[in-house]
């Protein structure tokens, strides 16, 4: 059975109002990441954190699955094959959109994590310090998001999917982060044929055998048609 996996990152968002890193004007570019997404930035100020968060969670509520997301979802189902989507994304709207098979390497917005006991539950709209795990009690409720300096979820999964995969595409990432950023180069010493489809050329496009470039929604949605085709 022929099996894709999908690497998505920022890019694939971005046309939904779910701003980057890079984007000016944007949560993120009133905060040092430092102070909101690292572990020492939460010991530090956890309420900081805890709004940052809270305020992502909201503008990600408010978010609607654009065409790419779309496209991949029609792909899962219409493929005669496996789909696997890998998401640096802490958004839902692959699952938004239909996509059943998601790997959410770096967590997701709308969960809680006990940074004591590590009980794992859905995130209310709004969390604050100190907030209680439904499990053991203690005030340790932290969003369930992978932070710099802490390891991604799933990777062991992941590198296996990559070593099995016949198609590997990258969708809207910098490429500016590991490990992702080294997918590309495992997947195409395993075999399997490389896609970069982004804005613009990522850090690591030289890793990609093929290259689309222009925005998700017209070129996501015309690479799945394109396999569908087949």
């Amino acid at each position: 059975m022929e099996k894709i996996v999908i690497l998505t990152g920022a890019g694939i968002s971005a046309e939904s109002g779910l701003g980057t890193f890079r984007d000016e004007g944007g949560l993120w570019s009133q905060h040092r990441i430092e102070d909101v997404a690292t572990p020492e930035g939460f010991a530090r100020n956890p309420a900081l954190v805890h709004e940052f968060y809270n305020a992502r969670r909201a503008q990600a509520a408010k978010a609607t699955p654009n065409a790419a997301h779309h496209a991949l979802a029609r792909l899962e189902q219409e493929f005669d094959g496996q789909v696997l989507i890998v998401t640096q994304n802490v958004d839902g709207l692959h699952e938004s959109a239909g996509s059943r098979n998601v790997l959410h390497m770096h967590g997701i917005l709308n969960g809680a994590l006990c940074a004591d006991c590590g009980h794992r539950w859905p995130a209310p709209a709004q969390m604050y310090p100190g907030f209680p795990c439904p499990s053991c009690g203690a005030g340790m409720g932290r969003p369930d998001i992978v932070w710099f300096g802490e390891m991604p979820y799933y990777m062991d999964q992941i590198w296996d999917h990559l070593r099995d995969a016949n198609i590997f595409a990258a969708i809207g990432t910098s490429g500016q982060v590991y490990p992702a950023a080294a997918f590309g180069q495992d997947a195409w010493r395993a075999g399997a044929h490389t896609v970069e489809l982004n804005l613009e050329p990522s850090a690591t496009v030289s890793d990609f055998a093929e290259t689309r470039f222009g925005p998700a929604t017209q070129i996501v949605p015309e690479w799945v048609d394109e396999l569908l085709r087949r």
